[in-house]
């Protein structure tokens, strides 16, 4: 299989596994528990907690371990609107399901949104969040980049403006973690997933900073200081620290390798299939993702093709895999219908390699004009 779909999540790293292995089996205490089997768990939890807050850039009290991406959003919209109460909330049209749903579900208690679409480059500018903000706006999202286009957001400039209206700001850095820097420093919350960077599935971690108003989403423990209940998977946490850890102290390699490979075979199809466009900005995107629409295709016939020559990819976000709407990032975008049901998403990894590229492309090429000459 030549597997080019790792915007919605990559292959576990060997020396991740190996950290994880002994606990899974032989250190497999309840971190809360007051034994020696408890405390042994307990203090690699402890010091996963602290590279991770080393490598966010804030104190380890401000670190939650969660499921993923999702919990995370989730805690952010919905933990806001609770300690409020009530109020407006700002909601990039292009956020993960995670936020718009939370968002949506906060109308049933008398929460107001706006919702502010992207430029024809998928970029939300700052100017637009401040257009949309009232005087009783408590919590705003835009997200670090997009998971279908991998359009970079101008997040300093909006978590500035945020910070100085009382704005609680959320950055999903789902699909920036281990790539590019985290930017702590500018919203007041932020989430990741370990599956997105090497690390396992179910596995995520949320940074809030210290003095936010908001409420913890899942009751029934102590674990996560009060704030999360639930004992904690301490092989997915250590996993998940030593995948980010990785990440970062490899990321410029592994950066220019997988923006190499995304270059070799965006140009290729830019230049060798006729009628194909790259939706979203050239430059302002993460290394791997190259998201195009083909003139006179259907998005999903092209995925059918190619997986049936083993060549794995995406119509868009793996969570909203199965929709036959077209794209709502790409429609968001100001563009037809047809553009956006036309569209698909390779991104790329570490472990792919230039043959595999360019043979991903050949399969593409083929699979496009089959579909144009059935069209035709």
């Amino acid at each position: 299989m030549i597997y080019l779909d790792n915007a919605a999540t990559t292959r576990l790293d060997d020396e991740v596994a190996e950290a994880m292995a002994p606990y899974l089996k032989e250190y497999y205490g309840n971190p809360q528990s007051q034994h020696a089997a408890g405390r042994e768990t307990a203090n690699a939890l402890l010091s996963a907690r602290d590279k991770t807050a080393h490598i966010m850039g804030c104190s380890a009290e401000e670190v939650y371990f969660t499921s993923g991406g999702t919990e995370s959003g989730n805690t952010a919209v919905k933990g806001v609107c609770a300690a409020r109460g009530k109020g407006h909330l700002v909601i990039s049209a292009i956020e993960h399901p995670s936020v718009l749903e939370s968002a949506e579900f906060m109308r049933k208690f008398g929460f107001e949104i706006t919702y502010v679409n992207p430029d024809k480059q998928g970029i939300v500018g700052v100017q637009s969040i401040e257009k949309a903000v009232k005087d009783n706006t408590v919590f705003c999202a835009v997200m670090a980049a997009n998971n279908e286009t991998g359009v970079i957001q101008p997040v300093e400039e909006i978590g500035k403006f945020c910070r100085g209206r009382g704005i609680f700001y959320y950055c999903d850095c789902v699909q920036t973690a281990g790539v590019l820097p985290l930017p702590t420093q500018f919203c007041d919350g932020l989430g990741i997933s370990a599956h997105k960077f090497y690390g396992p599935k179910c596995s995520g971690a949320m940074y809030i900073r210290r003095g936010s108003k908001i409420e913890g989403l899942i009751s029934g423990g102590m674990q996560e200081r009060g704030f999360r209940g639930g004992t904690v998977n301490t092989a997915a946490v250590v996993g998940l620290s030593a995948a980010l850890e990785k990440a970062y102290a490899n990321a410029d390699k592994t950066n220019k390798k997988v923006a190499e490979l995304r270059d070799r075979f965006l140009n290729r199809v830019l230049f060798e299939i006729e009628g194909t466009h790259l939706n979203g900005d050239f430059a302002l995107r993460v290394p791997s993702n190259a998201n195009i629409s083909f003139d006179g295709c259907d998005g999903e016939n092209i995925l059918f093709l190619l997986d049936l020559k083993g060549v794995a990819v995406s119509t868009g976000s793996a969570c909203s895999a199965g929709a036959v709407a077209p794209s709502r990032v790409i429609t968001a975008m100001g563009y037809g219908a047809e553009r956006a049901k036309s569209a698909v998403r390779f991104t790329f990894g570490k472990y792919n390699s230039e043959s595999e590229v360019d043979r991903a492309f050949e399969i593409l090429k083929e699979a496009v004009e089959k579909i144009r000459a059935v069209k035709s």
